[in-house]
């Protein structure tokens, strides 16, 4: 071939690729629409995905990092297997979370494999950008006393500030909010500003009512083991599953629970009661009552014997039982939220079993008065 038709046929082939169309930028829908937050003309929008959706698991040991241990967080979270504040840094309670999931869908335990290539279908964009609503004005309160004599004369038992407000609202805690934005963003919030929240169905506080949840008979059969040595509480259709053996040549071995275990439905963190106060037993649920006013009895705190000095402190998500109040049969003993969902699993409550506002809200779900409460 001459040189000159050689350069002719370079000419042509560069001239085709200059024409050609660029190809289009992949698009991504996020995992759940958010709700339109403050505007409801200007929905939330997902932010834009920052970590690839597939290859290996980026740390040594199997647990996720970056982009990934957040949309883990969210996916198991929205299965209804607790991990904990959302905060991308996978701790126990995350752990545990994985365990259940592994447990219902036959999987080891310990294999993070499964889970995390299911969270990066569920979950392409794990932040999305919210609006701050309006309904902050009715729901913080920065002038909130610190005093259970203070706060008997309020009317309710509100937020302390947007930031606190925005970080429950989206399961996380505010120096989540404050690495995902920066201090001057959150500090500084007012409605209708923008920020960078979890990609994750929002917990609204605003749509609460005063009211009680009667029986439902499947959900009012389902039997809750409150587990106080791993403070996770776990929820099955009727009774548990037994425990088998890992090794049954040793009957001295670990009991690990059955793969494969479609009688989980659910597993949340929970605080439980001081050693001296937990009450150990099997007892029935009795009543679910949404924003509920809690009795303040200083005596019964700290010594488990009721008096006749008590404080009533009103309803609302900084009410030290949280934003709903499940008793059981054993007077006093019951499941409800938290004014401080970060030390969930740390801080010992008076005896009660505590979870974050956003887990605890969800309980009426998955069951209803008439279900067995075991705490072991």
């Amino acid at each position: 071939m001459s040189r000159l038709r050689l350069l002719f046929l370079l000419a042509l082939i560069t001239n085709a690729f200059a024409q050609a169309p660029a190809p289009a930028p992949e698009t991504t829908p996020i995992l759940k629409a958010l709700p339109a937050e403050g505007d409801p003309n200007a929905p939330s929008k997902a932010a834009p995905a920052t970590a690839p959706l597939e290859g290996p698991l980026p740390s040594a040991d199997g647990k996720p990092t970056g982009d990934d241990a957040i949309r883990l967080q969210i996916f198991l979270d929205q299965a209804k297997f607790g991990p904990g504040v959302v905060d991308g840094k996978p701790g126990r309670f995350t752990e545990l979370a994985v365990f259940a999931w592994n447990e219902v869908n036959g999987h080891p335990s310990d294999d993070w494999h499964a889970v995390m290539d299911t969270a990066r279908k569920a979950v392409p964009n794990p932040l999305a950008t919210a609006v701050v609503p309006d309904a902050v004005k009715d729901w913080v309160d920065p002038s909130l006393p610190t005093s259970r004599s203070g706060q008997a004369k309020k009317k309710k038992m509100s937020y302390r500030s947007i930031a606190e407000f925005m970080s429950e609202r989206y399961h996380c805690d505010v120096p989540y909010l404050i690495e995902l934005n920066g201090a001057t963003k959150i500090n500084g919030l007012k409605a209708r500003d923008s920020i960078i929240v979890p990609n994750i169905t929002p917990f609204h506080v605003e749509a609460l009512t005063e009211m009680k949840f009667e029986a439902e008979p499947a959900l009012s059969a389902r039997h809750v083991v409150v587990d106080t040595k791993i403070n996770q509480v776990r929820i099955f259709e009727a009774t548990p599953v037994a425990l088998i053996v890992a090794d049954p040549d040793n009957p001295n071995a670990a009991p690990v629970p059955k793969r494969g275990n479609k009688g989980l439905v659910a597993s949340f963190p929970i605080t439980p009661g001081k050693p001296q106060f937990i009450k150990f037993g099997t007892w029935e649920l009795k009543n679910m009552v949404v924003l509920p006013w809690w009795r303040y009895d200083e005596s019964l705190l700290k010594t488990g014997v009721r008096s006749s000095n008590a404080l009533m402190i009103p309803a609302g998500p900084n009410s030290p039982v949280g934003v709903i109040w499940c008793g059981t049969s054993r007077s006093g003993i019951g499941m409800h939220g938290t004014s401080d969902p970060e030390t969930i699993g740390r801080a010992r409550s008076a005896g009660c079993i505590r979870l974050a506002n956003w887990d605890a809200i969800r309980l009426p779900e998955i069951i209803r008065p008439g279900s067995t409460v075991e705490i072991r």
